[in-house]
């Protein structure tokens, strides 16, 4: 039998009880990826983190995220909440923690910097580890019944709906007004007819919709929906926020530019989560993304497999 100890932390919030919950195995030594599975599956978490020696010594650690049904490549509210407790425990694998950190993570190294207060860690930022990149739009009518909502409620003035990805892909798309994203609702039959007809093999279908206000257009509102992953809604979504930033500073007239985004995600879950998003475009294109935020511990224990 293995034990390992967990510690759970709500991220992009300073509030218990907010925020997206994770757990984190700060060693993860001697648990199979079975394990992994059904410590993820057990929580029930969008995501659980396990640490483990790096391969390359110059590096942190290496990160594996699970969701409840599978293993993903990159995420972005695991990062800064592994990162903050690994910061708050000041050493990893016998080797002190800093203020720059580096994950080795299947969709590559992901760097992270810290910011401390006292011997306190304030918040993570980290940076988003592939370009971005773009992929097939996805039809009005599709999202629409998706979320159980009129598809005249899905805005097209900017962009129709389509695929982004920094690192981890997810269909984006546009709401009218914060009434149309209040009334939401993930139907899963629809969601697996638009896997069928939209994704390859088993990849997911994960639809994030917002809304933004024309005189704050940096000031966003969102939802994330992933039923067909065990996830009915997603209270924060780091890699989405980034992918969803990247492609609308990609989408501005100006070539070089640096934009601040916070987008509000978590609201109607009575989760509250705040995600901070700067993105730089240089000669037309987007050549850096950082996701950051807050994190406050909440729970310590053992698993035993």
């Amino acid at each position: 039998m293995t034990t390992v100890s967990f510690i759970t932390v709500d991220v992009f919030t300073t509030n218990r009880f907010e925020g997206n919950p994770l757990a984190v195995m700060a060693d993860a030594r001697g648990l199979t990826d079975a394990d992994m599975q059904n410590i993820a599956a057990e929580f029930g978490y969008s995501e659980v983190t396990f640490v483990l020696p790096p391969h390359d010594p110059d590096n942190t650690a290496r990160v594996r995220i699970f969701t409840p049904t599978m293993e993903v490549p990159f995420a972005g509210h695991p990062n800064v909440g592994t990162a903050y407790v690994l910061g708050m425990r000041g050493e990893v694998f016998g080797k002190t923690v800093g203020d720059s950190l580096r994950f080795e993570e299947k969709a590559g190294i992901v760097t992270v910097e810290l910011k401390r207060g006292g011997d306190r860690v304030l918040s993570a930022a980290i940076r988003a580890p592939g370009p971005l990149a773009i992929g097939r739009e996805i039809p009005e009518d599709t999202v629409a019944r998706c979320i159980s909502i009129d598809a005249a409620m899905v805005s097209t003035r900017v962009h129709r709906p389509l695929t982004a990805s920094v690192g981890l892909g997810f269909v984006v798309a546009e709401l009218t007004d914060l009434d149309a994203l209040a009334l939401a609702r993930p139907n899963l039959t629809h969601f697996q007819d638009a896997a069928s007809a939209t994704q390859e093999g088993n990849l997911d279908f994960a639809l994030f919709v917002y809304v933004r206000r024309p005189e704050a257009p940096w000031t966003i509102r969102a939802r994330m929906f992933a039923p067909l992953d065990n996830v009915p809604e997603d209270p924060a979504t780091g890699s989405a926020s980034a992918a969803l930033a990247a492609y609308l500073v990609s989408l501005e007239p100006e070539t070089d530019m640096r934009v601040s985004l916070t987008i509000e995600q978590g609201v109607e879950m009575g989760r509250r989560s705040v995600i901070g998003v700067d993105v730089v475009k240089t000669n037309g294109v987007v050549t850096d993304v950082t996701i950051s935020g807050a994190c406050v511990e909440v729970m310590r224990g053992e698993i035993r497999c």
